[in-house]
């Protein structure tokens, strides 16, 4: 068989789909402007994958090189310039360059550009990002943590980092 097992045995369908209009709201808004959006949470859609709008300020910001054990993650740029680490060198990424890494990949990204910038993150299967998305938020609001709370944080969240 070329698909996956199925995961739906119905006969007719069902009326399960879900919308989230272009002009909703960001979920978080972080102090230097930029915004995250929750299109697909891994709760939203049976743990299969989980969908992000990332909307950089101009702010320079962004993570450095790290890796995931546990989930792929997968970046399409929509705006703007957005640099890509794909584990050998950054790279500048334009409108509709996309970077897939596998779990083990060495990769990071960050907006250095000035100008304001948005990109799509995927991350397959759907590990709860939103947490740790909401966990950067209070550290960049000045949430102290030990070293120990901040390792802790990381590791739960399949964050691993190489520089």
């Amino acid at each position: 068989m070329s698909y996956p097992p199925p995961l739906y045995d119905g006969d007719s369908g069902e009326i399960s789909a879900t919308i989230r209009p272009g002009t909703a709201a960001p979920d978080l808004v972080y102090p230097n402007g930029n915004r995250v959006t929750y299109l697909a949470t891994g709760g939203t859609t049976g743990d299969l994958f989980g969908l992000y709008k990332w909307d950089f300020s101009e702010a320079v910001s962004g993570p450095g090189a790290h890796f995931h054990r546990t989930i792929a993650e997968s970046f399409y740029i929509l705006t703007g310039e957005v640099s890509v680490y794909n584990g050998r060198a950054w790279v500048k990424a334009a409108p509709g360059d996309f970077l897939h890494v596998p779990p083990g990949g060495l990769h990071g990204f960050r907006n250095e550009s000035g100008a304001e910038a948005s990109m799509l993150l995927h991350f397959a299967p759907g590990a709860p990002r939103e947490a740790y998305f909401e966990g950067l938020d209070r550290l960049a609001r000045g949430e102290e943590w030990t070293p120990e709370e901040y390792d802790r944080f990381m590791a739960e969240h399949d964050n691993f980092w190489t520089d």
